[in-house]
């Protein structure tokens, strides 16, 4: 029997090689990384003294963020309530658009209930809460003792202001305009609904069912209860329990 002559060095490469193309690999590779968005660099021309040097590509630059615009009212704002209500419902840095659907703020000067609520109802014109959560309100207030119209109600927007962002408006100055407008009023206890607003007044907006805060600016100060929006208490019964039952703890009445 013969035996098969030794396989060469050529016959083992071609066979390597038969076998990586039955594998799929065609193509040659190497381990360094390389950057498959660069360009590649051109060859230097046999004429050119130096080879080039490849630049490297710049970082895309975030876009730039909008700084919000200040509200020119700011600088000055109304000296009493009277001349705080007019100013609301013409101020033009206030809201450039839809100033015919501004509602102003009602109620007297040291009223024993300051309400605060984020904007006005959609059907609001010339009273401001006059749908289902002026409705609820007004049940509340006499289940308080408090007269509707004892009560000094105001809102943080001039308008209904469907997904308003806060923050930006924060930032542009409203927060110092609602710290204004409850020094003027000067209530006896302040209720806000809604937590959005909370920041408007310095605020933690994530306080606790037991937390009671301060309002305090520029001298005046008051105690203030934070709620639920309007809203939320309008569908869900058990929120309304919950507020009355801080309503009670809040003023020190027990319950009937």
């Amino acid at each position: 029997m013969i035996a098969d002559p030794e396989p060469s060095i050529a016959d083992g490469i071609a066979a390597a090689l038969a076998w990586w193309r039955e594998a799929g690999v065609e193509n040659d590779f190497a381990d360094d990384p390389q950057s498959w968005l660069t360009k590649p660099v051109a060859a230097p021309s046999a004429h050119a003294p130096e080879a080039i040097a490849a630049t490297p590509p710049k970082p895309a630059q975030a876009p730039a963020v909008p700084e919000v615009e200040r509200l020119r009212g700011l600088d000055a704002l109304p000296g009493s309530l009277a001349e705080f209500s007019a100013w609301w419902l013409s101020e033009p840095s206030l809201d450039h658009d839809l100033p015919e659907r501004r509602v102003a703020p009602r109620g007297p000067t040291g009223a024993p209930l300051m309400v605060i609520v984020p904007e006005p109802e959609p059907g609001d014109s010339q009273r401001l809460l006059t749908g289902p959560h002026g409705n609820l309100l007004d049940a509340l207030l006499a289940a308080m003792g408090i007269a509707p119209d004892t009560a000094y109600v105001a809102s943080a927007l001039p308008r209904h202001t469907p997904a308003a962002d806060w923050p930006a408006l924060d930032a542009a100055g409203f927060g110092t305009v609602l710290r204004h407008h409850v020094r003027l009023a000067a209530p006896q206890r302040i209720m806000v609904f809604g937590g959005s607003i909370l920041p408007l007044l310095g605020h933690d907006p994530t306080l606790s069912a037991e937390t009671s805060p301060i309002f305090n600016h520029e001298g005046f100060s008051a105690a203030l209860l934070p709620a639920p929006d309007l809203a939320s208490l309008l569908a869900r019964p058990r929120a309304k329990a919950g507020l009355w039952q801080r309503w009670l703890d809040w003023t020190g009445r027990k319950t009937a």
